[in-house]
């Protein structure tokens, strides 16, 4: 049950661990383009034996950069409730839409075939792996260096009037606040479980019970996140900071060459993991 109220356990993104490797001495600039990549690239994969290949070049990432990863496997939990879910729908109602492939089991609108147990898995090997590969990025990579990446990345944008200072800040913001919650929502859950409330005592499989059970904590949750960016606004305008203006940057990147070869071996990856025929 004392698991139940660890959630900045199960919390990486936004989180940071400073193993100075070699991932975490990258470019921010590059290190963000890579991964964008390689995450886009895994959007795309449908077969069996690519995912396996992603799925061994995201644990790949996670040995390269020192990051244990246990950090990667808490990661996936949180998102357990929402794939399962989403499988079961895939597996009971895909088979019928799409027409495709041998049908296992048959019953009224429920049709389970060949191209739906596939899907299923596809699916959820695409989730652990987008989750493994966003978490090596936000595990090596510092706030700022974030922001800075981002906005450096999308400086071109400016052209055509996109306030890609304001965006950068946006995201960055919002990757921050998400171990911060965490923090308030456990604080908040070992609260109400002091008064009573039931917490940790419901199966994990009860998504609608441990739903409802979660409830009580939902509005003091935006209260504090209301509290949290007012009292950030007062803290920027105070520092009389304004989005809007053009800033100059105290840290300056200049890319090495490593940078643009590990850019180009990503690339490369990418390609190849689209590109090659996988069999299965």
């Amino acid at each position: 049950m004392a698991g139940e109220f660890e959630l900045t356990r199960n919390i990486t993104i936004g989180q940071y661990v400073p193993t100075n490797s070699i991932i975490h001495r990258f470019d921010p600039r590059f290190k963000l383009a890579m991964f964008a990549v390689l995450i886009l690239t895994i959007s795309f994969l449908s077969s069996y034996l690519a995912n396996v290949a992603a799925l061994i070049l995201s644990l790949l990432l996670f040995y390269v950069s020192e990051i244990p990863l246990s950090y990667g496997m808490s990661g996936v939990k949180p998102a357990l409730p929402f794939m399962i879910a989403l499988a079961v729908l895939q597996l009971l109602f895909y088979g019928g839409v799409a027409d495709t492939g041998i049908v296992l089991f048959h019953y009224g609108i429920i049709d389970i075939t060949t191209a739906s147990v596939k899907l299923v898995v596809v699916s959820a090997m695409r989730f652990v792996e987008i989750i493994f590969v966003t978490s090596v990025l936000t595990l090596s990579t510092t706030i700022t260096e974030l922001t800075h990446g981002m906005e450096l990345l999308l400086r071109p944008l400016k052209v055509f009037k996109i306030p890609v200072h304001a965006f950068a800040l946006i995201m960055t913001i919002a990757i921050r606040f998400v171990p911060t919650f965490a923090i308030e929502m456990e604080k908040m859950m070992k609260a109400q479980a002091s008064r009573g409330a039931e917490f940790g005592t419901g199966q994990w499989w009860r998504i609608v019970q441990r739903t409802r059970d979660m409830f009580p904590i939902i509005v003091p949750l935006f209260n504090v996140a209301l509290a949290r960016a007012e009292d950030l606004v007062l803290a920027m305008e105070a520092r009389c900071y304004t989005p809007t203006d053009e800033r100059t940057s105290y840290k300056r990147y200049e890319a090495k060459p490593l940078d643009y070869v590990v850019l180009a071996v990503g690339l490369v990856v990418s390609a190849a993991l689209i590109a090659i025929p996988f069999p299965y």
